[in-house]
């Protein structure tokens, strides 16, 4: 921290540099970096602890790396369930294995975590944020029953909330409505004292399914399952497995119980509708849309938290520093960080994944049957190579390998 910073006179008419609404991931990330920094940082969110909500719920790859290059990795890891292997299936038979590390836990657990490692420089303000107001010298936060907070810059971290977006006049583009539905419920093994593996992933046997594949994972002291599906929300097969999840899944992915053993559902069923949406008409004065505020991201591709971490990591460590050294905060000092060429390409690619995990999924046309058995033959194949040559495997995988085939 730079202690120097910390203490220098605030301009006139504001009571903190920089105004966060918004106290899930995004935001308490951001405030954590921003603090660290020096900067003067006001986090405002209406819960004082966050309550369980049913979002992220795994960490890996580059949602790692990129952690623990913002140094906060390990308070990732003492909160988290860590595990090392992920035993990938189809249709009864072994596909291949992931081994990496991976990290299972609750998001209000993340949540708490992080905001665990807030510095002193920041104020958490526990409060519902009536109106927004922001120009090119200072920024204005409403909080009911409370005095409003006035800033030279405001951070909008609201997620998926479009009511004071509007009021700075920024709006949203649907790239795609009713993208997928993901599903989050809890599991223990029947009997058995434990399940055939620690994590486990299942994709679809069926194009008719609409399911792209069903995770199960450590977190929280239990055993998670996350499954991710391209239906309407209207069908009557996403009611009954809210209502019967054991006896669908089990009908839905017949080699299951083989490969994972025989598990009880011990919970409700939660369920989460994406769409897909982009902010338009955001470039301007002294406010700023980071994660799902700017993009959301379909959750079966994976990449909501690294699109998240590279608009908090871009935002606090290269934009803001250039920003704050100069008076103001017009339109054009915000552009340059939407015009960031690490984080449109990020966002680029949460598109491509999304559309990708869409049409490798359900679509049916010649190209993409012949797309699809050409990606799970290749990933057998491959874990066949591995088990004799693992260097040889290795160097296959990263041959002409398309980035969004990546995820697993």
């Amino acid at each position: 921290m730079t202690a120097e910073h910390s203490l220098r006179p605030l301009p006139t008419g504001t009571d903190t540099e920089i105004a966060i609404v918004g106290g899930g991931l995004s935001g308490t990330l951001a405030a954590t970096l921003l603090g660290r920094s020096g900067y003067r940082v006001t986090l405002i969110d209406r819960h004082p602890v966050f309550p369980r909500e049913f979002r992220v719920e795994k960490i890996a790859g580059d949602q790692i790396d990129k952690l623990r290059r913002i140094g906060l990795l390990d308070s990732l890891s003492a909160a988290a369930a860590a595990f090392d292997e992920i035993v990938n299936v189809r249709k009864g038979r072994v596909l291949d294995r992931t081994r990496a590390r991976h990290y299972g836990i609750f998001y209000d657990d993340l949540v708490a975590a992080m905001r665990a490692e807030l510095p002193e420089t920041v104020r958490f303000v526990a409060g519902r944020v009536s109106a927004v107001e922001a120009g090119s010298e200072r920024q204005r936060v409403s909080i009911i029953g409370q005095p409003d907070v006035t800033a030279r810059l405001l951070v909008l971290a609201t997620g998926m909330g479009d009511i004071l977006r509007r009021d700075v006049g920024i709006e949203r583009r649907f790239v795609h409505q009713r993208q997928s539905l993901t599903f989050g419920f809890n599991v223990r093994p029947a009997g058995a004292s434990a399940f055939k593996h620690t994590a486990l992933t299942y994709y679809g046997e069926r194009v008719s399914d609409g399911i792209d594949y069903l995770n199960f994972f450590p977190a929280g002291g239990v055993t998670r399952a996350n499954l991710f599906v391209f239906r309407e929300h209207t069908d009557p097969w996403v009611k009954a497995l809210r209502d019967r999840p054991r006896e669908m899944l089990i009908e839905t992915l017949p080699g299951l119980l083989d490969t994972f053993g025989n598990f009880e559902v011990i919970d409700r069923v939660s369920s989460w509708l994406t769409d897909i949406t982009v902010a338009e008409n955001c470039k301007r004065d002294g406010v700023v849309l980071i994660g799902d505020a700017y993009q959301t991201s379909c959750p079966a591709a994976g990449t909501g938290v690294s699109r998240l971490l590279t608009d908090v990591e871009r935002l606090c460590m290269v934009h803001v520093p250039q920003w704050m050294a100069s008076p103001g905060m017009a339109a054009a000092k915000i552009a340059t960080f939407y015009d960031d060429p690490m984080k449109q390409a990020m966002d680029e690619r949460g598109l491509e994944l999304a559309n990708f995990r869409r049409s490798l999924t359900i679509d049916t046309d010649l190209r993409w049957r012949a797309r699809r058995q050409v990606h799970f033959s290749r990933r057998r194949i491959l874990h066949e190579i591995d088990k004799f040559s693992p260097s040889f495997a290795a160097r296959l995988r990263g041959l002409k390998r398309p980035q969004v085939e990546a995820v697993t």
